[in-house]
């Protein structure tokens, strides 16, 4: 399931519980202004033989979802677990696909899948759509990190094999900007984060992310693990940053820095 971050100001740019990606409020209503509530579990005609292993059937899922995209000439980008796997990740995948287009496109995306067979609606969050296939939850997500998905974003996605199908897959930095803006006061699991930091570390531009999510709290720690684990190597101190102690920078993240070198 992938779920809205609730915290934090808006940005230019992961979902189990473990694994989100931000979202937000702001963006077009799907339905077109018409009040719709979350149906139970959709049927999947798809899913009449599923593949027994749920990671094979998340794959599946991806590929099937993304050929039928692909075949109508959508613009579309894979997002979540899968895009990992895609990247070079472990397939140690989530419970469900992830996959992000404009919110102009919303109609035209649910028709093509309804025309397939699939059952598409709208669940009561505005920013993004839902489907089965193979039995498994896909997420058809009109926004990332509070700001709609663009275009521009979706020109930045390179095409990569999912388990011998190509498709656009989330660029390493936009995946990883995902990630990050979601952290907020109640969701701060580091835990799902850290493997894909460590798989995409040579593809991101840190700097690029640091500057989207900038000094908030969570994200702050969370680039103040990453440093100390040597994912990323430490930002340099800001005169502007300097905090309580003259030439630390980075407020209080200085102060624990400055006391570890000087113990």
């Amino acid at each position: 399931m992938t779920e809205q971050a609730d915290d934090g100001p808006p940005a230019e740019h992961a979902g189990a519980a473990a694994l989100r990606l931000a979202g937000g409020g702001t963006g077009p209503d799907p339905t077109n202004g018409r009040a719709q509530q979350a149906p139970p579990p959709p049927h999947d005609p798809i899913a009449a033989d599923p593949p027994p292993d749920h990671n094979q059937a998340l794959l599946q899922a991806a590929k099937q979802v993304g050929s039928l995209l692909k075949r109508a000439g959508h613009r579309f980008a894979l997002a979540g677990s899968v895009a990992v796997y895609a990247h070079g990740g472990t397939q140690n995948l989530r419970h469900d696909v992830d996959f992000v287009f404009r919110p102009q496109d919303a109609e035209s995306v649910a028709e093509t899948l309804r025309a397939a067979g699939l059952d598409v609606y709208a669940p009561p969050e505005d920013w993004l759509l839902k489907t089965t296939c193979f039995g498994q939850q896909v997420d058809l997500i009109l926004e990332l990190a509070h700001q709609p998905v663009s275009t521009e974003l979706l020109d930045r996605a390179p095409e990569l094999s999912v388990d011998s199908v190509l498709m656009p897959v989330l660029a390493p930095t936009d995946l990883m900007h995902s990630l990050v803006a979601a952290f907020s006061e109640h969701h701060c699991d580091f835990g799902a984060a850290l493997p894909i930091a460590r798989t995409l570390r040579e593809r991101v531009d840190w700097d690029t992310v640091r500057a989207a999510v900038g000094d908030r709290p969570m994200q702050d720690a969370f680039f103040y693990f990453l440093e100390r684990l040597e994912v990323v190597p430490p930002r340099r101190p800001r005169a502007e940053d300097a905090g309580p102690w003259q030439g630390t920078g980075d407020g209080v993240r200085g102060q624990v820095m400055r006391k570890e070198r000087t113990s």
